[in-house]
């Protein structure tokens, strides 16, 4: 009975950050709670033989990229196409501070982030992507990405480097050119 109320408490404290992650990591709603549920059923299968040597929350995003990872080779099995975290029904955008900004600059915001959402899915690597979005989004360290992970520091940062430096240029490239379609329709 203690287990299951410790237990449920895990869920409460941690859902928000289950679905955070997942919603990031997948890039859709489509099955969000479904993969939620697998992450909390497989949390509670492995509690008894967790040591505690890290912390829950370390433990939780491990086995969240693992659920992701399973979405994402049933999502290419099935040849689906991602959907970009930037529809109007994330509403994650919001959450974030507008301090006296004016409504082009808000636009212009929301058209950078949209962009690198999209970019974030359909560029990088599954492995470049979840780093990013463990170090960037969730504020992770390097070793709790690497524990989560189960792969070296250095290879971490090496993934995030190369992530960035990806990102970086295909939106550098992607903005070069909008510059170009604007000034070609303004002649």
């Amino acid at each position: 009975m203690d287990v299951d109320l410790t237990f449920e408490q895990l869920v409460r404290d941690h859902q928000a950050m289950v679905f955070r992650t997942l919603l990031r990591l997948t890039g859709s709603r489509e099955h969000i709670d479904d993969l939620a549920q697998d992450v909390f059923l497989r949390l509670y299968r492995a509690l008894p033989s967790f040591r505690g040597e890290a912390l829950i929350t370390t433990y939780l995003y491990r086995i969240a990229v693992n659920v992701a990872q399973d979405e994402w080779k049933r999502r290419r099995r099935d040849d689906r196409s991602h959907v970009s975290l930037s529809d109007e029904t994330s509403a994650w955008e919001e959450r974030l501070p507008h301090p006296d900004r004016n409504a082009e600059q808000q636009i212009e915001e929301r058209e950078f982030q949209q962009a690198v959402e999209e970019e974030l899915q359909l560029l990088l690597s599954h492995v470049e992507r979840t780093i990013l979005i463990l170090y960037h989004q969730e504020e992770r360290s390097y070793e709790q990405i690497s524990y989560a992970l189960g792969m070296p520091i250095g290879t971490v940062r090496t993934h995030l480097h190369r992530g960035r430096k990806k990102l970086r240029e295909a939106i550098q490239q992607r903005q070069t050119n909008e510059r170009r379609t604007a000034c070609q329709t303004n002649r």
